[in-house]
């Protein structure tokens, strides 16, 4: 059985809804491991191109001080609200992919540079360390997992899928209980127990990627159309950007405490 903790990235992707027999090959061809990360990297640089713009208009100078600029509420909503909506498309419309997954890392592209202008205001420093953590992590669990150290086992899936939900459902809660003024306490807080909240979301973050490779693999061997690759693009780059948030939680939370 395909598991992912991914959302993006399902059991049932690679099957057909109907019949439950694994896709047929189209005339465009099947995908590759090479094609799937080829559109990674091509994902990875349009949203680097629209992160640097919102990057240069979230942040202003004012007496010779670098200070959040008043549109950045625009970009963070914006890209947020915008990449959510594309996400969801593109789950459920995996074969539009070539098309959502490019305007979906466009948007979320805006997104990230907000946040990461936010972020590196405050403490300086902050976003280059946690675009090397991110990239560090990529290329350590890829490397672990093609050589065998790390194997997607079933139950190392479950245990995956199972705590990715939890952190979701704490998020939501967080979300709802917002609204209210009422927040959760302690895991959000620059204590031991929201350190540990945050390096525990971190790793599972970075175990899902592992699970995303096995699911990369397992659609190239079934023989999936062409358009997967930018899906299965699509998808890895849903965990790469949830890693790279949280890898900026966790440092603003370290270095709160200096």
């Amino acid at each position: 059985m395909i598991r992912s903790g991914n959302p993006a990235l399902k059991e049932s992707t690679f099957l057909d809804l109907g019949s439950g027999a694994v896709v047929s090959r189209g005339a465009d061809g099947t995908m590759t491991l090479n094609g799937t990360v080829n559109k990674t990297g091509f994902l990875l640089l349009l949203s680097v191109v629209t992160a640097a713009f919102a990057w240069s208009q979230s942040v202003s100078t004012v007496g010779g001080e670098t200070v959040v600029a008043p549109g950045i509420l625009g970009y963070l909503l914006g890209g947020a609200i915008g990449g959510l909506i594309l996400a969801l498309v593109t789950t459920f419309k995996k074969e539009w992919s070539p098309v959502t997954a490019p305007l979906y890392a466009l948007v979320e592209g805006f997104f990230l540079g907000a946040v990461s202008a936010m972020y590196e205001v405050r403490f300086d420093g902050i976003v280059f360390q946690a675009v090397v953590l991110t990239f560090g992590t990529l290329g350590a669990l890829l490397l672990a997992y093609r050589s065998g150290l790390i194997k997607a086992t079933e139950n190392f899936k479950l245990g995956v899928v199972a705590a990715t939900g939890g952190i979701a459902l704490i998020y939501l809660a967080t979300i709802v209980l917002g609204f209210f003024n009422i927040n959760i306490p302690y895991i959000h807080e620059s204590g031991l127990i929201g350190i540990g909240f945050s390096l525990f979301v971190v790793v599972i973050a970075a175990l899902n990627l592992v699970l995303d490779f096995d699911f990369i693999e397992s659609g190239v061997d079934a023989g999936a159309p062409k358009y997967m690759e930018w899906y299965g693009a699509f998808g890895l780059m849903v965990t790469l950007v949830w890693l790279y948030v949280e890898f900026l939680r966790l440092l603003s939370k370290l270095q709160s405490r200096n």
